[in-house]
């Protein structure tokens, strides 16, 4: 298995959005126009947090969002599951005492073989999401690799390095902000994929303060 929209907070999103554990290969190096040799040392370079800007893409954000929303239902569920358990535990060590050495054995053994179910459909429910995460990540990650090759292309930079917390060792030590392309190729993909922006979680509201006694 979400990074920035201001250049100035890209490296705080980007640890956040790194909750989504998962392999990431490098970003897809732009094809460059031929340039003349003299013309070499005029290089124009750019850096992009690429794997953040695949999942800040207004498509990205829902589509997770989407998967987040189809395994909720699951994870309900094996909590109510694991709580449960919990309570069949607490209930076994509070009368273990007033059990037959059968009725204890017979409990026990019940407790241990629903662990072991919850454990198995937990672990069902990882491998399947990070498999949907997966494909949703791999799919938008070439669309927006397009999209780079091309933003890059036609505004004149020459090389683009990626420079994703992920990434190891780092490719980039420091670099002007004025390199950084990453919302500008988000904003580019987000004007070509034509998917909206997705409305901000809602704010509870605060709680009145108690009166002054």
């Amino acid at each position: 298995m979400k990074r920035t929209f201001a250049v100035a907070a890209l490296a705080g999103l980007i640890l956040a959005a790194a909750a989504h554990a998962q392999t990431t290969t490098p970003a897809p190096a732009p094809a460059p126009a031929p340039a003349p040799a003299s013309a070499a040392g005029n290089a124009r370079i750019a850096i992009i947090a690429f794997e953040a800007a695949v999942e800040l893409t207004n498509e990205g954000q829902r589509d997770f969002a989407d998967l987040n929303k189809k395994y909720e239902p699951r994870r309900a569920k094996l909590k109510a599951t694991n709580d449960a358990i919990e309570a069949s535990q607490k209930q076994y060590q509070a009368n273990a005492d007033k059990l037959s050495q059968q009725e204890a054995a017979s409990q026990l053994k019940a407790i241990e073989q629903k662990q072991k179910d919850l454990q198995r459909d937990a672990e069902d429910l990882r491998n399947e999401s990070a498999a949907d995460a997966d494909q949703v990540f791999g799919d938008l990650r070439k669309k927006v690799g397009e999209v780079l090759v091309n933003y890059a292309q036609t505004t004149g930079f020459t090389v683009v390095f990626n420079y994703d917390q992920e990434q190891t060792p780092p490719v980039v030590l420091w670099a002007s902000q004025s390199t950084d392309i990453t919302k500008a190729v988000i904003d580019a993909y987000n004007v070509k994929s034509g998917v909206p922006a997705q409305p901000a979680p809602a704010t509870p509201a605060k709680s009145a303060a108690p009166a002054a006694k």
